[in-house]
């Protein structure tokens, strides 16, 4: 491209069609020679560069919080935090802008350093003799 416009002074769209690419591709690649010189022949990343985590330092605390607490007391009907549930919880509560997968939830989970296991299930009871009768029938 950049020899094609430079030697032989084509146009641009006539550049894309000997190369079967857009113009638009042309004027991309002798943009970036123009900017940044040889440089622009080398690979690079085609990551995005910007911050994409959903959940910022704030939102990651709440999450962090919400985990010491009952899901009943957000009005769930299971005592049991799931991953759908905390991406639900999340926002719902404007922790995030916009609605996140629970694969979101488990990396954010992750990087801040909390491990995500299954739940294990006790039985338990708000029965303030419960215990007692637990290990009566125990034996």
């Amino acid at each position: 491209m950049l020899l094609l416009s430079a030697q032989q002074r084509l146009k641009v769209e006539e550049i894309g069609k000997r190369l079967g690419c857009r113009g638009q591709a042309v004027r991309e690649a002798i943009h970036a020679f123009e900017q940044e010189g040889l440089k622009c022949l080398q690979a690079k990343s085609r990551a995005r560069h910007d911050n994409q985590q959903a959940f910022n330092p704030q939102a990651q605390e709440r999450l962090r919080e919400v985990l010491h607490h009952s899901p009943r007391q957000y009005g769930y009907e299971t005592s049991l935090w799931t991953l759908d549930i905390l991406a639900h919880l999340s926002w719902e509560q404007g922790w995030v802008q916009q609605p996140v997968h629970r694969d979101t939830v488990s990396a954010t989970l992750q990087r801040m350093g909390v491990s995500w296991k299954r739940a294990k299930s006790w039985i338990s009871s708000p029965d303030p003799d419960y215990q007692a009768k637990k290990s009566v029938a125990i034996g």
